[in-house]
């Protein structure tokens, strides 16, 4: 076994992520929903500095040999220890034992790669919580590629994208980091055309959201309305920004409005003073709204933070 008495540290952004369309399709056999989306990442992020120490590897930790499970003499006599993983967060009610998505990215790697040591996190969390942004997914697709990078494992993105996926239907987006077409769970992604130029105005309310009780309630059968993904699409190929915010569109709203009024208010507030069009991210209660100007778009966000509808107000850009 080789052992590496060092020290290695490197930090991470972790961008949100809104969804310009959303649709759900149908709920399938296993519990989960094919759905049909096109995703965004937007300048909101988290930061993640990962401090690894007493960094010690299996006989063979590369991508080619531990991760299809090649047996050399040495690796069949090794015991498969894991790595101590401490993180710290600014925000206390998130939980920082096995439970969290950092936690569970860091020890996968570790189980698949023959990897340990002292893994500790410093997690600043700009992203609201349980606000349908892929907080936790984005966080959880830094974790995955931290580990890659510091105990040089350089599994390719598709084999992080493979992992991911048993982490959470996002993460495979978030590793991904460009504007994409999502299908399946989520998980099957096809690149698009970024966002045109412009502003966009994002607003959470006061509550937060489970997604799988959102998706619980949903009912894909009432749908009376189905996003135009292949408009969506288009538009976004020709770089056509009134023509993307006229298909944005999100079926989700039909449960998570039900139990929080809150964000058709705050999608007539966008629109009113500017918006090309506003709508609900993910399963929410995130809203949304593009602008063609950053002065309308910081003009309405003084307008919403009056009406006391929200607890996070963020004036931002695609990435």
């Amino acid at each position: 076994m080789k052992e590496y008495m060092n020290s290695i540290t490197k930090t991470y952004k972790a961008y949100a992520k809104v969804n310009l369309a959303l649709d759900v399709l149908r709920k399938r056999p296993d519990g989960y929903h094919d759905v049909k989306m096109v995703m965004q990442n937007i300048d909101i992020f988290d930061e993640l500095e990962f401090t690894a120490t007493d960094i010690k590897k299996a006989p063979d930790n590369s991508y080619e040999n531990a991760a299809h499970g090649e047996n050399t003499e040495e690796n069949a006599a090794y015991e498969k220890p894991c790595c101590n993983i401490i993180i710290e967060t600014n925000k206390p009610e998130l939980p920082t034992d096995e439970r969290n998505l950092i936690y569970k990215a860091i020890k996968l790697m570790s189980d698949e790669y023959n990897v340990y040591g002292n893994v500790s996190v410093k997690l600043t969390k700009n992203i609201p919580i349980e606000a349908g942004m892929a907080g936790g997914s984005t966080d959880c697709a830094a974790a995955l590629k931290a580990v890659n990078d510091i105990f040089e494992i350089n599994a390719p993105l598709e084999e992080l994208m493979r992992l991911g996926k048993r982490l959470g239907a996002d993460v495979p987006f978030c590793l991904l980091g460009k504007t994409a077409l999502a299908e399946g769970i989520g998980d099957i992604l096809t690149e698009a055309e970024g966002l045109p130029d412009c502003t966009v105005l994002v607003v959470k309310p006061p509550v937060g959201m489970s997604t799988g009780m959102i998706y619980g309630n949903m009912n894909c059968e009432a749908l009376k309305s189905h996003p135009d993904i292949d408009g969506m699409l288009e538009g976004l190929r020709t770089h056509d920004l009134n023509t993307v915010a006229s298909k944005m569109e999100n079926v989700m709203e039909t449960v998570t409005v039900k139990l929080c009024p809150d964000i058709e208010d705050i999608k007539n507030a966008m629109k009113e003073n500017g918006a090309l069009n506003a709508i609900m991210s993910g399963s929410g209660p995130t809203v949304f709204g593009i602008f063609d100007a950053s002065e309308k778009a910081w003009a309405a966000a003084d307008y919403i933070g009056e009406l006391d509808l929200a607890t996070d107000i963020f004036v931002t850009k695609p990435v």
